[in-house]
């Protein structure tokens, strides 16, 4: 990662400056750095967050972070009850979650903290199938389907039983793949195997050979040896998941933005404010290391300005919420 520039540099010095004037008269001195941060969400973006949160405390042995795994849709329950801080999210918030925030008199920070590649994956013991086309992953998956068998996936493939596992209707990830593939989100057959948890579908997809499944990017990475990864042909030939295809936007459509939201109440807490800044700024580091794309250094910047645009924002209003495109050609670019 090359090293940050000078507009990147300042950034970070003025959010130093701004701590140290203080905004509830709580101690900001980095080596007293105290409390809790409570986070939960998305599993897709757990661990990010996980490895984040492990460094923070080393750093900050007073805090302690505590980051749950309840899907997005789980995560913004939560969060939109004034129970958490920040939310773990694989889509943005969306308008229903925003009003039930509002209701509760709590806004939010919408920070992107990686790029992801939502990945198809067979047992290893499938021999046949390499490459699957959005059109054959809409029949299989569009509400009413009747694709039961691996022969009415493709003309040539086995007779044998597709057994299918896939995330749970509370995650971000079933809403983008939905949206992405059948062409409307939370449209989805109902008889497969469902998990918030992608271990459990890792595990599931493993131990049946007549498998397939879908979940993010990073949970492949961390079982290669125990599963097949399949290409999507999205119309323009078959591309599989790669750190260089995700990030160029060739694999597409299912390719995506990762978040992170931080509500107005937890950014008046000194240790999570100091969390988010953290986050951002030494995150990029530990998105690789545990199977995601980072974003580019002045796409972290544009986040880090959302914190103190946070920091002045009038009472009741939100920072950083435009909603955001997962367009394929332009997720390396701003």
């Amino acid at each position: 990662m090359k090293a940050p520039n000078a507009a990147y540099i300042l950034i970070v010095t003025l959010f130093a400056l701004a701590a140290c004037g203080g905004g509830n008269g709580a101690s900001t001195d980095e080596s007293a750095l105290s409390g809790s941060v409570e986070v939960d969400g998305s599993s897709t973006v757990f661990p990010i967050t996980e490895a984040v949160a492990e460094e923070f405390q080393r750093m900050h042995p007073g805090t302690r972070v505590t980051v749950g795994v309840s899907g997005t849709g789980g995560g913004f329950k939560r969060f939109c009850a004034g129970e958490t801080d920040i939310s773990d999210a694989s889509r943005p918030i969306k308008d229903t979650e925003i009003e039930d925030c509002r209701q509760n008199g709590i806004t939010h920070t919408e920070l992107r903290v990686a790029w992801d590649g939502l990945s198809v994956v067979a047992n290893p013991a499938n021999d046949f199938a390499d490459c699957l086309t959005v059109d054959e992953l809409k029949r299989i998956w569009e509400p009413g389907s009747q694709v039961n068998n691996w022969s009415q996936v493709r003309q040539g493939f086995p007779d044998k039983r597709l057994i299918l596992y896939g995330p749970g209707t509370d995650s971000g990830t079933f809403d983008y793949f939905t949206e992405a593939i059948v062409g409307e989100e939370d449209a989805s057959r109902p008889d497969y195997t469902p998990s918030e948890d992608d271990n459990v579908l890792v595990q599931g997809v493993e131990g049946d050979p007549n498998a397939l499944g879908y979940f993010g990017f990073a949970y492949y990475e961390q079982n290669v040896d125990r599963l097949k990864l399949l290409g999507v042909d999205g119309g323009s030939g078959c591309v599989q998941p790669s750190v260089e295809t995700i990030e160029s936007g060739e694999y597409a459509p299912l390719s995506r933005p990762l978040f992170i939201y931080v509500s107005d109440r937890g950014m008046a807490k000194p240790q999570v404010r100091r969390f988010v800044e953290f986050y951002l700024q030494e995150g990029p580091a530990l998105v690789r290391e545990v199977g995601y794309i980072a974003l580019r250094p002045d796409q972290y910047e544009a986040e880090l300005a959302k914190i103190a645009e946070a920091g002045t924002a009038a009472p009741g209003t939100a920072a950083g919420t435009e909603p955001v495109e997962a367009e394929p050609d332009t997720i390396g670019a701003e």
